[in-house]
């Protein structure tokens, strides 16, 4: 480029940008001549490299709680740059502490799972986070893993008929109401281990048809002792 044309242009208050797209070059291009026929940029010293800023400067900016936007005012600076000295310095503005504090309290967040990604996390009582999913996942595993032992301990089959295909299917029925502390049912097996085991010794294992029956009345458990209890139809329930 000539530089009678570049200076005219320039004159006119056309930036590096502006003159490139006249020409169709790009603006370090335009910028090259500029420098080659000692021009100067329209804003060149608005945009000029303005060096770090000291600690002593933002200390006491920072020292009267004053944010980031109101630092950056202050000084003449964006935000980004005054967020970058900030962190060289380990500053911190009472704004961020005050954010961090409540991020700190919040008990819920959402996170990346490695299994689940993007989720809900929880705030756990003795710090950190863990994701919500994962938790609800373990706990079933658990109760499935203590039902196990529960029903294997009580025989592994209905006492009524013998069915013993799904565990799922297979309940605890309370020979003595009054002894029942709580039941053995989807929460109840997230007890403890022993106290789950004690409260089972109460019941008798049936199937969850004969379980119905045995709460209509159509099958009657004579004997208060689990190991022992016999199962036997009422008669005026049978057909015919």
């Amino acid at each position: 480029m000539d530089r009678a044309s570049l200076q005219k242009l320039l004159r006119q208050g056309l930036s590096l940008a502006e003159i490139g797209k006249r020409f169709d070059l790009h603006e370090s291009t335009v910028g090259y001549w500029a420098r080659k026929h000692g021009l100067e940029a329209v804003n060149r010293a608005k945009h000029a490299a303005k060096g770090g800023l000291g600690r002593e400067e933002l200390e006491p900016l920072v020292a009267a709680g004053m944010s980031i936007a109101e630092i950056a005012e202050a000084v003449g600076r964006g935000k980004t740059t005054v967020r970058h000295w900030l962190k060289e310095y380990r500053l911190k503005t009472k704004h961020s502490e005050r954010r961090r504090e409540m991020a700190s309290r919040a008990t819920r967040l959402v996170l990346e799972c490695s299994r689940h990604g993007l989720t809900e996390f929880q705030r756990r009582s003795t710090g950190g986070y863990r994701c919500l999913r994962c938790r609800s996942e373990a706990v079933s595993r658990r109760r499935r893993r203590v039902k196990k032992l529960l029903v294997e301990g009580a025989g592994g089959a209905c006492q009524a008929c013998g069915y013993n295909a799904c565990i799922a299917a297979l309940e605890f029925h309370h020979l003595v109401p009054a002894e029942k502390s709580f039941s053995l049912s989807h929460r109840g097996v997230a007890r403890s281990i022993a106290k789950a085991t004690l409260e089972a010794r109460k019941c008798v294992l049936l199937c969850a048809n004969c379980h119905a029956a045995v709460e209509a009345g159509v099958i009657r458990l004579i004997g208060q002792d689990p190991a022992h209890v016999q199962c036997r139809a009422v008669p005026d329930s049978l057909p015919g």
